[in-house]
């Protein structure tokens, strides 16, 4: 009940964060940046917004019950790589398993699927480093 309380808060701040900061600010952003620059923005926003949302949830664990945060927030990035509620980029799972499925067919499909693990690593990171962080916060 405490970690799915904590969760939720963690997708209220999350899709906050999305909707409210990072979309009005990448469409701000997106003239002055460049077409080429935008997925890269884009990227760096999102991690960003993850890293606030394991940061809430594992604050909101510390300091409500004053267990250990990680194994919550690996369950709450869980249910990020299986619903894809998310902002854009991101996790996606089954994005990332049917290239794995492709490239065994075709290797023309290896480069994409080893960009899309990376991406995948770099937003999952971004998640449990915020939840890490909320952990040396508190000491």
């Amino acid at each position: 009940m405490i970690s799915a309380a904590s969760m939720s808060l963690g997708w209220t701040v999350l899709l906050a964060i999305t909707y409210l900061l990072e979309r009005p600010l990448l469409q701000w952003s997106a003239p002055l940046l460049g077409a080429s620059w935008f997925p890269t923005a884009q990227l760096a926003f999102a991690c960003c917004a993850l890293a606030m949302s394991g940061w809430v949830t594992g604050c909101l664990l510390r300091r409500w019950h004053g267990f250990d945060v990680i194994p919550t927030v690996f369950v709450f990035g869980a249910i990020l790589l299986v619903w894809r509620l998310g902002p854009e980029p991101a996790i996606d799972f089954r994005w990332v398993f049917r290239l794995l499925v492709d490239s065994f067919g075709n290797p023309r499909y290896l480069q994409s699927l080893i960009t899309a693990l990376a991406t995948d690593a770099l937003l999952y990171g971004s998640l449990l480093g915020g939840a890490v962080l909320s952990r040396a916060a508190e000491k």
